[in-house]
């Protein structure tokens, strides 16, 4: 006979609940390995005669599940090489039971056979004890490693393995990430068997309720506030829906991706504006206007029949993904610079042939003093660039010379290109010293509001227009407020 390990389940309650089968496997072996006994079946099955050894010390040895579910396993499969292994768990082997997952992952590399023997899921009696219909969609999630990311709140939620008040307390502040502190939730225990316990607390006391029981679940029943409802994806994407639906809004359903470009841009430098002001608040509620630009072009294609939000969300993780192999691969990056690098040539490797120039990736629809600094830089990467900031200063006075002189000779046309000369020579210079030339523009473009804002409340003080002030007066207002910091 080959190495085998038998897994039987224990059932979600009292020894009513215990299969027949599963008893008789278990008063037939010689002797079998639990998982915990912290059963309420194992008293009973003490007194007809079994024979067993728990892994519950496990526990105390280490401080992560995962690695309590590991040692488990290679205990277990380590007897296997020498005896027939009988290895119950409670409830069912294969409805949330790490280690049995574990099993069915290393036991065939190890030649070892792993037989599931049945058992009575807790999911059963819960859906009885509630009274709760499945087909209206649930999630069983485990409670040693809930994220909130997994949370669909619009279905029933059972939470397992609430071993006690620290799993439970876990639990708690990962509920409250997306529910109030209020929010009502369910602490079953024994499902279904006589010791059946059901309590309905409020979210912030669910820690303060639960006591160490391996047959503890939580049920979160599904949320149907729709407030509550406004932090899911895919509410926001309902009503973007709708906007766009036969009953939605005029504005929103004549919308197309051409006529939304200049809402982009203006919500993208209304961001910046919120983070250059250091408001929080107002970063959130930009940022919000920006997915809302997102989500109406999204919206559009899938109306189109093109393309969809499910699109644009799986070509950006494939990029992230790709264009990150020092996270999710084997490169090594050990500074930003070398990541950028990195960056720049799997960029280049995913192009191809498709750029004839290296400036080809730039695009005309930025703002023109950001595309130059873009230009330069891509220049600068093969090297066609000054090795020192001296060059680039002198270029700025060479410029700003032809275009004095074509001012003199009066020829307009020819001072506009010396203009943008000048401009584009003193890009190069900002970048060298490290400048955004964007936003050292925008830092110029606040402070002339501020000390022009301070000459108008000047002005008002005197009862009179600003166009009944001379220049003198003006300029020694604004004296003042740069004497002020302004």
């Amino acid at each position: 006979m080959g190495k085998t390990i038998e897994v039987l389940g224990l059932g979600a309650g009292d020894f009513e609940q215990l299969p027949f089968g599963v008893y008789k496997k278990l008063m037939k072996a010689n002797h079998v390995y639990l998982r915990t006994k912290e059963h309420p079946v194992i008293d009973e099955l003490v007194q007809e005669g079994l024979g067993f050894t728990s892994f519950d010390s496990i526990y105390e040895k280490h401080d992560q599940f995962e690695e309590v579910y590991q040692e488990i396993v290679q205990n277990l499969l380590q007897k296997a090489k020498v005896e027939q292994v009988i290895y119950a768990v409670p409830g069912h082997p294969l409805v949330a039971e790490r280690t049995v997952q574990l099993l069915l992952e290393y036991g065939p590399k190890e030649d070892i056979d792993i037989i599931i023997g049945g058992g009575q899921s807790f999911v059963d009696a819960i859906f009885q004890s509630l009274k709760i219909d499945p087909v209206d969609g649930f999630q069983l999630l485990d409670g040693t490693s809930l994220r909130s990311n997994q949370l669909q709140i619009d279905q029933h939620i059972f939470i397992s393995q609430v071993y006690d008040q620290f799993v439970a307390s876990n639990i708690k502040l990962t509920l409250m990430e997306r529910l109030p502190d209020d929010y009502e939730v369910v602490i079953v225990s024994a499902a279904g068997s006589k010791n059946e316990r059901i309590e309905r607390v409020p979210l912030y006391e669910l820690d303060r309720k639960v006591t160490l029981d391996n047959l503890t679940s939580v049920y979160v029943p599904p949320v149907k506030d729709e407030q509550i409802l406004l932090k899911n994806f895919s509410k926001l994407r309902e009503i973007i829906a709708v906007l766009r639906g036969p009953n939605g809004c005029p504005w929103d359903k004549e919308q197309t991706h051409e006529s939304l470009k200049k809402y982009l841009i203006e919500e993208t430098y209304e961001v910046i504006e919120a983070i250059d002001n250091g408001d929080i608040d107002h970063i959130i509620e930009e940022l919000g206007d920006v997915l809302l630009q997102v989500m109406l072009h999204a919206q559009i294609g899938e109306d189109d029949g093109y393309f969809a939000i499910e699109d644009v969300i799986e070509v950006l993780s494939a990029k992230m993904i790709r264009r990150h192999p020092h996270v999710f691969g084997n490169r090594k990056a050990e500074d930003s610079a070398e990541v950028l690098r990195n960056w720049q040539e799997i960029k280049k490797q995913e192009k191809g042939e498709t750029e004839a120039s290296l400036l080809d990736g730039i695009s005309k629809s930025i703002p023109n003093l950001l595309r130059a600094y873009e230009i330069q830089k891509k220049a600068a990467k093969v090297g066609f660039d000054w090795q020192e900031i001296t060059p680039a200063l002198e270029k700025v006075k060479e410029e700003l010379e032809e275009f004095e002189n074509e001012i003199k000779k009066e020829s307009l046309l020819h001072a506009k290109k010396e203009f943008g000369d000048i401009l584009f020579a003193f890009v190069n210079v900002a970048r060298f010293l490290d400048i955004h030339p964007e936003e050292a523009l925008f830092e110029t473009n606040e402070k002339f509001i501020r000390r022009f804002r301070f000459i108008e409340e000047k002005v008002k003080e005197r009862s009179k227009s600003i166009e009944e002030h001379s220049l003198e007066e003006l300029d020694q207002f604004w004296d003042e407020a740069k004497s002020k910091g302004l």
